[in-house]
Parts: structure tokens; sequence; C-alpha cells
């Protein structure tokens, strides 16, 4: 059988960087076509991006050569790739069109943006944690009169660390949670070496990053209700958002109080023993383990975690009481892998596993 014919749109962005170098190698996905703003149309990769290069590993010499095209020459896409990765930054309005468009060119989204993360029937995945609401596609395909296309989104990168560790114990009650999130400068699109005013500094604010930290999670844990998700009522959530000079890793500090008692061994126990269906699935990206503990007192670190399974596991470490609450544990993820382009990839791949995305 032959690979998915993927093609991604804002392919020269920092994530669009990332899924480039996730997917050189993938076993099921082929990288076919190249979609960036109409001024890099015409270029060859390596021309539009320049030296706007922002990852660590080297650019592939695979792709150097791939001719870009322009966001406004997407019907060149139809018949061309099975589905798309879509990680363009553009204005909310212009982006829900853009999508809904390729997904009426009965091309499938899944879409690394946060436009259509409120939409009813788009399906917001973290694949270990909610696959069974892809059952939305159904009826988005009925609003959207299509019969392949469709769009699936990933929530934001700052809850990828501590909706995962919370949610092995969602059975306890958590009512209320506070979290503290350190954020690293590429969640920005940017890097150290050419942001100087992050040297030595903490910014304590990133827009709109503490209303998605509230919110987006209660759609995670939400009930599928056939064309809608119904948001959880618990817990209440209360986030503060900081910028951190650190290169790669959103890191988050947690406390929660839980409706039933729950003992330390408890908790550590549902965290190592917590599958998955991509999990047990094997799915190419899947990280194994999905959650991992470390008994040091520090750990999980940033420079030396951030990349664990690949960039695609979760660590946590530092589980105690709390004096005002009942726990508290830091947690660590990598954000333009786990976070961005590698949980897309994931996404994918659950959506290959449960027959949605089929080949053209």
């Amino acid at each position: 059988m032959r690979k998915f014919r993927v093609g991604i749109i804002g392919a020269t962005g920092h994530v669009g960087q990332r899924f480039i170098l996730l997917l050189q190698d993938h076993p099921w996905f082929e990288i076919t076509h190249l979609v960036a703003s109409p001024r890099s149309k015409g270029k060859t990769y390596v021309e539009a991006v320049g030296d706007a290069w922002r990852q660590e590993e080297p650019m592939p010499e695979s792709i150097k050569d791939y001719v870009v095209h322009g966001t406004d020459e997407l019907a060149l896409l139809k018949n061309a790739v099975d589905f798309v990765f879509s990680a363009v930054d553009m204005e909310k309005n212009a982006l829900i069109q853009l999508e809904e468009g390729i997904a009426k060119l009965e091309i499938p989204v899944v879409s690394n943006n946060s436009a259509m993360r409120w939409t009813p029937d788009v399906p917001m995945i973290i694949p270990e944690i909610n696959p069974d609401h892809t059952r939305l596609i159904e009826a988005q395909r009925k609003r959207l009169g299509t019969k392949r296309g469709f769009i699936a989104v990933k929530p934001n990168c700052s809850i990828q660390s501590y909706v995962p560790a919370l949610t092995p114990l969602m059975d306890y009650g958590p009512e209320e949670v506070f979290v503290a999130t350190y954020q690293a400068v590429s969640g920005a699109g940017r890097r150290l070496l050419d942001w100087p005013e992050m040297h030595g500094n903490v910014i304590p604010f990133i827009g709109g990053e503490e209303e998605k930290s509230e919110r987006e999670p209660l759609k995670v844990w939400g009930t599928f209700m056939g064309d809608h998700i119904e948001l959880a009522k618990k817990p209440i959530i209360s986030a503060q958002c900081y910028r951190v000079p650190v290169e790669f890793g959103h890191m988050a500090a947690v406390s929660v109080r839980f409706r039933e008692q729950i003992q330390a061994n408890e908790i550590l126990k549902r965290w190592r023993e917590f599958t998955s269906e991509v999990g047990e699935a094997n799915l190419p990206s899947a990280p194994q383990p999905f959650l991992q503990y470390f008994k040091e007192d520090n750990r999980p670190q940033s420079k030396i975690d951030a990349f664990s399974r690949n960039g695609m596991g979760v660590s946590i470490g530092r589980l105690r009481e709390d004096p005002i609450f009942d726990y508290k544990f830091v947690c660590l993820s990598h954000n333009t892998v786990r976070g961005a382009a590698g949980g897309a990839i994931l996404t994918a791949e659950l959506l290959v596993h449960q027959g949605w995305l089929t080949l053209a």
C-alpha cells in the first residue's frame, strides 16, 4: 500500500518546520506539497525559509528543492494529497474560511490552529485522552456537505502536560485545579538567540493562554453528544501563564483538590498503569510510556526531559501533599512536538486507525 500523500499548510513557520522534521521518515505519511503565504509562492522551500530556519536540526536535504505553493492556489491540492496538516498564521475568520474551504475540496484537515477549536462539531483531540470525540466528524461532514473532507484540531500547547497527568485521576473527582505554566520561547515562534529581552527574564503574560488553559480541558474531558461535546463541569481551573527563557518545553506546576480521598501511592499507580487506544494500537508516534514519573526531586527539567520519548511523552515529578489543596506536582511536555506538530501527526495516525482518514 502506498503512503498517504500529505500537504503542509504554513510550511515555512516554526510548527511547519517541525512537521517537516517529524515527517521525513514517517512510515505512513510522505510530504508531497508545501503551502505558505502567497509571497513564498513559486520559490523553493530553502529560498522561502531563507535565514528563518528555527530548528536545532538541519533542514532535510530532501525538502530543500520542493516548490512552495501559495494559500491562494489551494485548488492544486485537489486529487493531489490525501490530507493536509495546517499550521498557518492567519486571522481567525480567514483561517476558518481557508480550512473549511480545503475540507469542502474533500481534503481532510488536521489543524494545529485555534480558530475552529470551539466550533461545536469539530473534534479537539489529545489522542490518548478523548479518541472517541472523532465521532463528531460524521455530524461535521453533514454540515459541510462532504464525503471525505473534515477538520480535526489539537488543543493548545499549554494544556498538553497537565491535562494528561490529571486524566487518570478523573474518577476521583478533581474539583479545583490551580496551574501555573512556564512556557518556552519557541511557543511564540521565537528563539532565545533572536529574543534578547528574554535573556535572564520572565514575562508574566502570554495573550490568550490563560483563557485557553482554563477552558480547553473542559472540552477535551467533555461528553460526546452526537453533534457537539458537552463540556465537563469540573474541575474549575485557574491558570497563570509565564514566558520563561527556555528554548523548548512547557512546564506546569499543578495543585489539585479532589472530591474523593486518594492516596499518593494510588496516584503514582494510576500514572504508571495508564493506557490508551493509540498506545495499545502501537501507532508510530505513540510514546511508550505516555506518562513517566521521576522520583528525583529535581526532575523533570526542560533541557534534559522535554525531548523524552521523541518529544511525545509527558514527564511528571515532585508529587506531594499540598497545605491548601490536596496534592501538587509538576509536569512537562515538548511544546512544538507533543504540543504542536507531533500531537497533530499522532492525531492523524489515530484517524487512520479508526478509518476516518483513507487514501483518496
